[in-house]
């Protein structure tokens, strides 16, 4: 069977798919084929669907019109913006892609963490500017310093935009060479590189179960109580813990700091009957002995709980029982006053000094009330 030639393109236009700095100029030809009956002044250009004015085009031929564009903006897409010949008609006889943009800037502000002393994840961010208005890609590489061969991180956007994360195969008492190579139509740009090694960049999942419940009818106390977490239990470390909490309508956060290695903790001075949400993060540090402070995981889902409400007197003529009431919050505010000043967050000297002077406080509050009933 006798073969068919492809048909020919109705026009060229040159430069084809040109990459070109923001400011440039650029002046652009379309050219008929012979083939097709189409002379220069049948033709218009469009710039990403926008009528390019005639004063800016030239003809370079009997078949050939040229256009000028001058201080090219950055590309509006990145998949360049379309420079396209039509016929008088509309028709579209050819079309390139212009590519205009900046060079990519380096790379900067990389961090990494480990979730299980097996893996890594990085963040980084694109440079001051970060815009390039080209697609930029972004590689990160590793290496064992010394002795290793370049790796490149697969898995991408894992933690963000600008993240990759290496899922196996990382050693551990050695250091990392960890850096990320940008590159566009218009160049290269490579970070610095960071040093690390895994055992310092160990974090955790938030800690699990985390429980909030009341204290007997302690109209102004919590219990918080938590799991540390499982992914870390086979190897050497200690965990300090931080607590958050807030009343239901506010969104400012109060932080317990010095909870220390516990998983449980009480949060004294609440206001009764009052809805509070708490939350729970963890700190794996010294593990195997590391020397780094360690990364705090995220905070756990908040938990909500309520205090039990303040108990009012009920009934009688009596005005002392209104006093003895007003004698006991007073002595309350006192006393958190002191607590606030010197046990702080979850000491448990200051809890165990509060039920005493709690204790103490309701058995004189009952002999005075027996004594008031003697006739």
């Amino acid at each position: 069977p006798r073969s068919v030639s492809p048909a020919a393109d109705p026009a060229v236009i040159s430069p084809q798919d040109p990459t070109l700095l923001i400011g440039s100029s650029l002046v652009a030809t379309c050219t008929v084929s012979p083939d097709f009956p189409l002379k220069a002044e049948d033709l218009y250009w469009t710039l990403n669907g926008r009528r390019l004015p005639a004063a800016s085009y030239a003809a370079l031929g009997p078949s050939t019109l040229s256009v000028a564009l001058a201080r090219l903006n950055g590309s509006r897409q990145q998949s360049g913006d379309n420079l396209v010949c039509h016929s008088r008609d509309g028709g579209i006889l050819a079309g390139s892609c212009l590519y205009v943009g900046l060079p990519p800037e380096k790379p900067v502000n990389i961090t990494c963490w480990s979730k299980n002393m097996k893996d890594l994840t990085c963040k980084w961010a694109p440079g001051t500017e970060g815009e390039t208005f080209l697609h930029t890609n972004y590689t990160l590489k590793y290496k064992r310093r010394w002795y290793g061969q370049d790796n490149t991180c697969q898995e991408y956007h894992t933690a963000g935009t600008y993240s990759c994360h290496i899922p196996k195969d990382l050693a551990l008492f050695t250091p990392y060479e960890i850096w990320v190579e940008a590159s566009n139509r218009l160049g290269v740009a490579v970070s610095d590189v960071v040093m690390l090694d895994i055992l310092d960049v160990v974090t955790t999942d938030p800690p699990s179960d985390v429980h909030v419940s009341r204290v007997g009818d302690l109209e102004d106390q919590l219990s918080v109580r938590w799991s540390s977490p499982p992914a870390l239990k086979d190897f050497l470390f200690q965990a300090k813990y931080q607590i958050q909490y807030r009343v239901e309508d506010s969104s400012e956060w109060k932080v317990v700091d010095d909870v220390g290695n516990q998983t449980s903790c009480r949060l004294a001075g609440l206001r009764p009957g009052t809805v509070y949400f708490v939350q729970v993060r963890c700190n794996p540090f010294s593990i195997y002995g590391s020397k780094k402070a360690g990364i705090w995981s995220d905070w756990s889902n908040p938990t909500a709980a309520s205090t039990p409400r303040s108990e009012r007197v009920a009934g009688g003529c009596d005005p002392k029982v209104g006093e003895q009431n007003t004698t006991l919050r007073r002595e309350l505010k006192q006393f958190f006053g002191w607590v606030k000043k010197h046990a702080y967050g979850c000491s448990n000297l200051g809890i165990k000094l509060y039920d005493q002077w709690r204790v103490w406080l309701q058995k004189s509050h009952k002999t005075r009330n027996q004594v008031g009933k003697e006739p």
